[in-house]
């Protein structure tokens, strides 16, 4: 590669290369990264074959997304300062759908062989559009056989949602809907951000979009569902859960409200990414929350996956979350580890391959 490694990114690297293969996958890969945008917030980012050179021996496969948001640069707020994500700037932020064709361009661009190590998604469309679903069917027709799933793109998001020019986007959205149903009909993932919660939410509450978010999925069962960072954000807390003053019941935690949707059996098609930094830090907090964490995971092995949430892939960064994730690996049984690194992405993007394929030979033209 063409960058300098720093000491950071080489400490990191030598510590992957130690892990034994009973480590690994069984096929020898570490993961398959199920959340990794190829772009930021300007639509820059990695370059695929830089991307597949940073994967090299250590990631199997990865799912391709750009970002369906576009930062505006507005002269009267920033002047000649270029904001590169939304928190530079006060300006709107606004759908951005050339993005699917960037990551399409960017995938055909690979050999037959190195196709197999992506699965791309579609995000450049507005979820409160009722067109959304139009969109999505025109970008399958125009690149057959290049895309799996749709997301990550955001609905109630923290700092993002306030930003974006037009309509909120909202859970119970006609448009959102629409957009469900489509993905049962075509095989198409789901993989899409949604806070659980407003920020600095007052423990004793129900969470504010928990109903609604369960209500969605149950209203689509034959939808296979991702719900990113299992529903936490920067200033969205995990809940701590604790006895209600009165010493009656019991506030929930936020591993609490997890559970409850893992043992409900009108929500098997919902799984959760554990994807962010800032989602490693929550679980890594303390002993006790690193173990609950671990025994829910080792309980539903099925249903969680690992993803980086990388921006603009960069060997000196992308590791950094498996790393930190190192004392939950380490509480994980080892059907656990294989499952949430590398089973469950292969059983839910490879049976998602096989149905999006069968939509397209019946309906493309």
């Amino acid at each position: 590669m063409n960058r300098k490694l720093t000491l950071s990114a080489l400490s990191a690297m030598a510590l992957l290369a130690t892990l034994s293969p009973q480590a690994r996958g069984g096929d020898g890969y570490l993961y398959h990264d199920s959340h990794v945008h190829l772009t930021n917030y300007v639509q820059e980012g990695t370059e695929i074959h830089e991307y597949l050179e940073i994967m090299g021996d250590k990631v199997g496969r990865s799912t391709l997304f750009g970002l369906p948001l576009q930062q505006k640069w507005s002269y009267l707020n920033t002047e000649d300062n270029a904001p590169t994500y939304y928190l530079h700037s006060d300006a709107e932020l606004y759908y951005y759908s050339f993005t699917d064709a960037v990551i399409a361009e960017q995938y055909n661009s690979l050999s037959e062989s190195e196709k197999e190590r992506f699965d791309p998604m579609i995000t450049g469309f507005n979820p409160t559009d009722m067109y959304a679903v139009d969109h999505i069917k025109r970008v399958m027709k125009m690149y057959p056989g290049v895309f799996v799933g749709i997301g990550e793109f955001s609905v109630h998001k923290e700092f993002v949602s306030a930003k974006i020019a037009g309509e909120t986007a909202t859970l119970n959205n006609r448009a959102l809907d629409r957009i469900f149903g489509f993905a049962a009909a075509s095989g198409l993932i789901v993989l899409f951000h949604n806070d659980i919660d407003v920020p600095f939410s007052h423990e004793g509450t129900l969470p504010a979009y928990a109903k609604q978010m369960h209500e969605l999925i149950m209203e689509h069962r034959e939808t296979t569902v991702i719900w990113a960072h299992t529903g936490l954000g920067r200033i969205v807390y995990p809940r701590r859960g604790e006895d209600n003053e009165d010493g009656v019941g019991h506030n929930p935690s936020h591993l609490d409200l997890v559970e409850m949707t893992l043992k409900d059996s009108r929500l098997v098609n919902l799984h959760f990414d554990i994807s962010w930094d800032a989602v490693a830090k929550y679980i890594l907090a303390t002993p006790e929350s690193t173990k609950r964490a671990a025994d829910l995971i080792n309980t539903y092995p099925d249903r969680f996956l690992f993803g980086t949430d990388a921006v603009a892939p960069d060997i000196e960064t992308y590791y950094d979350v498996y790393t930190l994730y190192k004392p939950l690996w380490d509480a994980l049984t080892p059907e656990a580890n294989r499952m949430i690194k590398i089973e469950n992405y292969e059983r839910i993007f490879d049976g998602a391959k096989k149905k999006v394929a069968a939509w397209e030979e019946k309906n493309g033209e």
